[in-house]
């Protein structure tokens, strides 16, 4: 087996859920330890392991990786040419392009490895990243369509609400309870799969509930805030038994009566079933999404039905509105809103680095091209913080991250760490 997929077998073990940092801290200061690399680390758990102050390629990955269940530790699955997981998230994003950095320590180079935090619950390491970059020119890892140098990527905001308008009262209509549910969708990432018409479950049991004219009393569902959410249950009070919209949907009868019942208003059901879920607008010119947003998690709790949105744009100004509009509409059904994780796009950018890692690539692969992304990548970040950076971002084929379905394929993971081998002959 190729080393590189020996050291990403390493790190599916470790334990590596965003919030999680010590099992490969440890790991990279065993490393830097044994290949002889200084290895500092700050109050956010960001990692730079370097030979020198000297290096003029810094390499970057974020450790962190999305956890569909409460820190679990995937199981490396392999089945010919792709790896996988069992029944969960396999984190080939970010760990093989951790992977590449560790690899690249093994042999030596005199370059900087930084290994940001808690990337995937908004980019909370690379924001608050409190460590010395000396290079000129960032590759930055985390790419996921071999054949792609990433040049640009879509800004996000994490928009999070409160609904507390419900009541009690008395079950005079006589409405039966009924257990609604939905699982086993297909799931993915809210930023690169939202154009593939991946079914949203809150959406689908929202839908359930007003099809059905039916009263929410408790709502929970959805896994994470960057992914197309899955599994959602609610409990509701229905005079008729409730219409599934969704081959998935499963319905159960409630025996229990109840005399009184404590009701959210319907205007949360109205507003979230006509709520323009997806894709709200196509960039042509450089050939990706523009702007999107996504219905992420609900969760009822003693202060109301907790709603978060994550919200995605090409350029900064129409992220702004598209945010200030959601609050308003919120605001409108007397939700309160606040908003959190904001980072800015990352406009395309063309330059002497761009090109030449665009060279490179062609060698390997004759219809490698420039692109941007409709997701968020550190390399916005960066770039604001170190101006002076030229950045470009590549990575092997990641298929379905962020659900139960991702793999990777070993062909196109050996095929870009060669190029990423080259780029370092190039650069350091």
């Amino acid at each position: 087996m190729e080393k590189i997929i020996t050291i990403f077998k390493d790190l599916v073990q470790l334990q590596r859920c965003s919030g999680n940092h010590d099992d490969f801290i440890n790991y990279m200061k065993n490393i830097s330890s044994n290949y002889g690399y200084e290895c500092l680390i700050d109050e956010h758990k960001n990692i730079l392991c370097r030979k020198s102050k000297n290096s003029n390629l810094v390499f970057q990955s974020h450790y962190d990786i999305v956890c569909l269940d409460d820190n679990c530790i995937p199981t490396f699955v392999q089945d010919g040419d792709i790896i996988k997981a069992d029944n969960t998230t396999l984190g080939a994003d970010n760990g093989i392009g951790c992977a590449y950095m560790i690899s690249l320590m093994m042999e030596n180079y005199d370059c900087e490895f930084l290994f940001t935090s808690d990337e995937e619950i908004g980019l909370i390491g690379a924001n608050n990243l409190n460590l010395p970059i000396n290079s000129n020119y960032m590759l930055n890892l985390d790419s996921e369509e071999e054949g792609e140098v990433c040049i640009g990527c879509a800004g996000g905001v994490d928009i999070f609400a409160t609904f507390t308008n419900k009541k009690t009262i008395s079950n005079t209509e006589n409405y039966t309870l009924y257990e609604v549910s939905i699982s086993k969708l297909q799931g993915g990432h809210s930023g690169v799969d939202i154009d593939k018409n991946i079914p949203n479950g809150i959406k689908l049991l929202i839908n359930t509930i007003k099809k059905s004219n039916a009263k929410i009393l408790d709502i929970n569902g959805g896994e994470r805030i960057n992914s197309i959410p899955v599994n959602v249950k609610a409990i509701i009070a229905s005079k008729d038994e409730p219409i599934a919209v969704h081959d998935n949907i499963k319905i159960e009868k409630i025996d229990t009566k109840c005399e009184h019942l404590t009701i959210y208003d319907d205007s949360i059901v109205d507003y979230l079933d006509s709520f323009e879920n997806g894709v709200l607008a196509y960039n042509d010119e450089l050939n990706v999404v523009q702007d999107s947003i996504n219905l992420a998690k609900i969760k009822t709790t003693i202060d109301g039905i907790n709603i978060e949105f994550s919200a995605r744009s090409m350029k900064n100004e129409n992220l702004n509105n598209l945010k200030e509009k959601t609050i308003k509409e919120l605001e409108d059904i007397s939700c309160k809103v606040h908003y959190d994780g904001k980072y800015p796009a990352w406009s395309p950018d063309i330059n002497e680095f761009t090109n030449s890692v665009l060279e490179i690539y062609k060698k390997h692969n004759k219809n490698a091209s420039l692109e941007a992304i409709h997701a968020g990548l550190e390399c916005a970040i960066f770039k604001d913080k170190y101006p002076h950076l030229k950045i470009a971002s590549i990575g092997p084929t990641i298929t379905f991250p962020h659900s139960r379905k991702e793999y990777v394929s070993i062909n196109s993971t050996l095929n870009v760490y060669n190029i990423v081998k080259e780029i370092t002959e190039t650069f350091k």
